[in-house]
């Protein structure tokens, strides 16, 4: 195929917020190789809002499964319908052998992905990972959307979200916030899906809110409802003159909306999650604070970032909860360093404004 003939491309995204912004490097490449090119991703429902965002996706199409459910009858069913659509390629994301079911059982005349969980019998193309080669997940989606024996291609673009400012003008009236164009809004994302080995103290982050709202600095605390209880905590802590500086928005928002509002935060600090993730390629000026998890496999992908971790032997374990109770990684990593970081960044962008 001649890379100006038409070509239909489904892609099966991953599961997690990350990971699907990260997937926006191979919807770039994607685009680079093929001038006319119509490019669906199958993937969560929850991932539509990220989606809309990214210019290179044609069409979203919900993934009706809960996490882990198999149901191979509605696979089928969802296979039969993509069928119509006469795709030229499936590119599988995930590495299970679910994931691959619905490009086989569709006709899809390549299929390409991971070699994984006896998976080889679905995927015509498919290719064995170096790990060593390929050491960022970023990576190894990209060189998906390329020939077998082309390498990542240099440079390697990085995600970018596109927000709508109406979508963030409404997101403020909803949440009935005294956000106007010159508040300097500090987002603080304390949340982490994974498991508590990646949650930066709730007094660590009460610190940066405090030194920060004490500015005069507007404190957005983002997250899931599954992030309140810590976001009510670091709130508590405040001094009661200053949790008026503070919007709790976990569980407040839908994802949409959280991404609208992201992108009004003059500066970020998280924890390694999706919420960075969507920070990053929103490009703001981000704080990423790392426990258990490792800076050089799942990155912030832009260049107003600083990554911070410790230096403890145990780090990183990868583990959901700390296997020896003490959270060092994390708790020893202290406010003041934060506050560093953020202050480098801050006059980075105000140089490059100048």
């Amino acid at each position: 195929m001649t890379a100006d003939a038409a070509h239909k491309l489904l892609v099966v995204g991953p599961s997690w917020v990350g990971d699907m912004v990260m997937a926006q490097s191979l919807f770039k490449v994607l685009r680079q190789q093929h001038a006319s090119l119509q490019l669906d991703v199958l993937a969560p429902a929850w991932s539509r809002a990220l989606l809309q965002r990214m210019p290179e996706v044609d069409n979203a199409i919900d993934l009706p499964f809960a996490h882990g459910e198999l149901g191979l009858r509605k696979r089928m069913a969802l296979a039969k319908a993509l069928r119509a659509a006469r795709y030229d390629q499936a590119i599988v994301l995930p590495n299970s052998f679910k994931s691959a079911i619905i490009p086989w059982f569709a006709r899809i005349p390549i299929r390409t992905g991971w070699r994984g969980e006896q998976r080889g019998l679905l995927l015509n193309d498919c290719r064995t990972l170096d790990k060593q080669q390929l050491p960022m997940m970023v990576q190894r989606f990209v060189v998906l959307g390329q020939q077998k024996h082309l390498g990542v291609p240099e440079p390697l673009p990085v995600p970018q979200l596109v927000v709508d400012k109406t979508g963030a003008e409404q997101a403020i009236q909803a949440l009935d916030l005294s956000w106007s164009q010159n508040t300097a809004v500090l987002a603080l994302c304390p949340g982490a899906e994974f498991g508590d080995a990646k949650q930066w103290p709730a007094a660590h982050y009460a610190e940066v809110a405090k030194d920060y709202s004490a500015r005069g600095w507007r404190i957005a605390l983002m997250g899931s409802g599954k992030d309140r209880p810590i976001c009510d905590q670091i709130v508590g802590m405040l001094p009661e003159l200053l949790r008026g500086n503070c919007d709790n928005l976990a569980g407040r928002t839908s994802l949409a909306q959280a991404i609208d509002l992201l992108s009004k935060a003059k500066a970020v600090v998280s924890n390694d999650s999706g919420l960075m993730h969507i920070a990053a390629a929103l490009h703001r000026p981000l704080v990423a604070v790392y426990g258990s998890t490792s800076t050089s496999f799942t990155p912030p992908l832009s260049d107003q970032v600083e990554m911070l971790y410790t230096d403890i032997d145990c780090r990183p374990c990868f583990k959901r909860q700390c296997p020896y109770g003490h959270k060092k990684c994390l708790t020893d990593l202290q406010p003041a360093r934060v506050l560093d970081a953020l202050k480098r960044l801050l006059q980075r962008v105000q140089f490059v404004a100048l």
